[in-house]
């Protein structure tokens, strides 16, 4: 899962940049889209009119996962779209039974019944730490976190990093920190430095070695429904989320075969 309670950090540029990179490198890939904003849902090219079943449905009850599945203009990439109506969901789900497990529930069901040929799912998250993010924290093996390199960074993490903590003691035992990206690096900004230097003190080596950069290409990209990596491959951006998704592999079989 991708994640980060502060708004406006590069999360669902993340999520969809490095599915797309990971799509392009031969691993198949789903993001489920759980931010009522749906942007991850637009910026990968499905409109709201071609939303018909979503992750509401899914939290809901109202339909499989495996139907909610739409496929993208990327090759190897998939999508569970959101909308508005998850905004709703909170109240929707406070009296339901095991309302905390029921995005995990619907993928462990996919896995068991389904076709799973996802080498990778990445769950894009609200900017806030509700039950619709517990409930992707409860289904993920383990959390990105995408920080900003901005003044008050590392103030917004530790709180994030309490939730997680809390829900592997209490919910789920093999929730692990994937990794902290630092995103929006400005290499003409000291504070940039300071910000990056400062994070990877604290945090040692669970910060990724690859920053994304601050880059005009990847903000206009969402514009066209496409992610950075189809807007322009060669912007600095794009080649930073493919190295990135590198980084996330290796990773990945460390921490499966431990």
């Amino acid at each position: 899962m991708v994640a980060n309670q502060k708004g406006g950090v590069g999360k669902t540029t993340t999520a969809i940049n490095l599915g797309t990179a990971l799509a392009a490198v031969g691993e198949p890939t789903l993001v489920i889209d759980i931010d009522p904003q749906g942007n991850a849902s637009t910026g990968l090219g499905v409109p709201r009119s071609a939303r018909k079943l979503t992750t509401y449905d899914v939290l809901m009850g109202e339909a499989k996962l495996a139907d909610c599945i739409v496929a993208t203009r990327i090759p190897k990439l998939s999508l569970v779209p959101a909308t508005v109506d998850l905004s709703g969901a909170e109240l929707e789900l406070i009296d339901r039974e095991r309302r905390n497990f029921i995005l995990k529930d619907a993928l462990e069901e996919y896995s068991v019944h389904g076709e799973n040929a996802f080498s990778y799912v990445l769950i894009d998250c609200p900017p806030s730490l509700t039950l619709l993010t517990i409930n992707a924290m409860c289904a993920a093996d383990a959390v990105m976190v995408p920080l900003q390199c901005e003044f008050f960074a590392l103030e917004g993490l530790s709180q994030l990093l309490k939730t997680i903590e809390l829900v592997k003691v209490n919910l789920n035992p093999s929730l692990a920190i994937q990794g902290i990206v630092l995103t929006m690096f400005d290499k003409r900004n000291k504070l940039s430095d300071q910000v990056a230097a400062d994070v990877r003190e604290n945090m040692g080596e669970i910060v990724y070695s690859t920053v994304i950069p601050r880059n005009v290409r990847i903000s206009e990209a969402p514009s066209h429904g496409v992610p950075a990596l189809v807007y322009d491959l060669r912007c600095p951006g794009s080649q930073a989320y493919i190295k990135l998704a590198g980084e996330l592999i290796q990773r990945e079989k460390i921490r499966v075969a431990a």
